[in-house]
């Protein structure tokens, strides 16, 4: 009889242990089924979600806000395509201002990464030569799938090469005249600085090219675009004034305007903006983008303007900077010559900035510093 006990106690046990199993697993189905309900409910409740504003200097923006301020993303109100997302120009209706709504093509790689490193470092920046953003949309779309966008003040006259590379069009904007390039040569010099030296962490722009340096209603030049920027490791700045980022991933950027060094190491550096910064202030004096086709093989535009300085200039520099310093060639004495002297100062200048080893090359302080002296000297000169 005894035994029969236990026997008939142990199969009740293993029946109470089954159902006890069942009613567990079935919570957690349960649980993990209503979870999954709600999470889709919340993505496909409204198109129109509202996530993060920079500031309450400017109001929150929903996908719907935007999509009504560029005609619903039309082609006509496209201003520009980059490595990640496509630029329009919209005007906010609550806002009442025309802005610039960078939308992020999420399907590219490293576009979601993107939008993540432009809002850390424009977060913690404040410069006049900075594009202000305004504030950032992070949300679902009218068909349920993940949008996001930083939205800009509108610059109107466009970016640096245009300017300097003009194309056919019912509108072809104003060539820029030697006073005007040595202005948004020295603003995008401040900039630098600023970044590199004056944020509570160094940031390193790392795509610093003439499409990123936008010009506002007065000419004023502004750095955009901080899709790939880093944040530096104060830890690791070096003695010489410059800094590297404490990044793993490859350093990425424009070909033309990428330091040699790059394709020997995964972290970018102040250094290497300042190279970056060399190759647009000779293609602002020559009028000439570093993967022209007469830049072919060994010749490099660097290599190409230290050839002909100082002795060649006049005869490398860009056509409209020749008719508008006509003194270049009528002048009695070409080294008196102020425009002269003026164009020779920057080609030193953006000689010292892409110096092919990185601690040669000047700091940007010592670039702005430099360029403010130029600007000043000219001005004087032709008043």
């Amino acid at each position: 009889m005894p035994a029969c006990s236990a026997v008939s106690w142990r199969i009740k046990w293993k029946v109470y242990l089954t159902i006890l199993l069942i009613m567990v697993f079935g919570f957690m189905s349960c649980t993990m089924s209503i979870y999954v309900i709600l999470l889709v409910k919340k993505k496909s409740r409204s198109p129109y979600l509202m996530l993060l504003s920079f500031g309450k200097k400017f109001p929150r923006v929903s996908y719907k806000d935007l999509a009504q301020a560029t005609g619903n993303f039309l082609e006509s109100n496209l201003i520009g395509r980059g490595s990640y997302g496509s630029v329009y120009r919209g005007k906010l209706t609550q806002a009442k201002m025309q802005v610039a709504i960078k939308v992020f093509d999420l399907d590219m790689r490293f576009a979601d990464s993107s939008f993540v490193s432009e809002c850390e470092a424009l977060r913690i920046v404040r410069h006049r030569n900075l594009l202000p953003i305004l504030t950032a949309c992070s949300t679902i779309d009218n068909r349920g799938n993940e949008f996001k966008a930083l939205i800009y003040e509108f610059m109107p006259n466009g970016n640096l090469d245009s300017r300097l590379h003009q194309k056919g069009g019912p509108v072809v904007p104003k060539l820029l005249g030697l006073t005007q390039r040595i202005s948004i040569a020295t603003d995008v010099a401040d900039a630098l600085a600023y970044l590199h030296h004056d944020c509570r962490r160094p940031i390193v722009h790392c795509d610093l090219k003439p499409t990123n340096i936008l010009l506002d209603d007065d000419m004023n030049a502004h750095i955009g675009d901080f899709g790939i920027a880093s944040l530096v490791d104060v830890s690791r700045t070096a003695a010489v004034g410059h800094s590297g980022s404490n990044s793993s991933v490859a350093v990425t950027g424009t070909v033309g305007y990428i330091p040699p060094e790059y394709a020997q190491t995964v972290r970018a550096s102040t250094c290497g903006d300042v190279y970056s910064f060399g190759v647009v202030l000779m293609e602002m004096i020559i009028g000439k983008r570093p993967t022209d086709s007469m830049f072919a093989g060994a010749v490099s535009i660097t290599s190409f303007v230290e050839r002909n300085f100082p002795d060649l200039v006049l005869h490398i520099i860009d056509s409209h900077l020749q008719e508008e310093c006509n003194r270049f060639i009528k002048g009695t004495v070409a080294t008196e010559n102020e425009a002269y002297q003026c164009v020779l100062s920057l080609v030193q200048v953006a000689l010292a900035c892409t110096r092919p080893f990185p601690r040669e090359r000047m700091n940007i302080r010592e670039v702005a510093i430099n360029l403010h002296a130029i600007r000043k000297s000219y001005v004087a000169a032709i008043k």
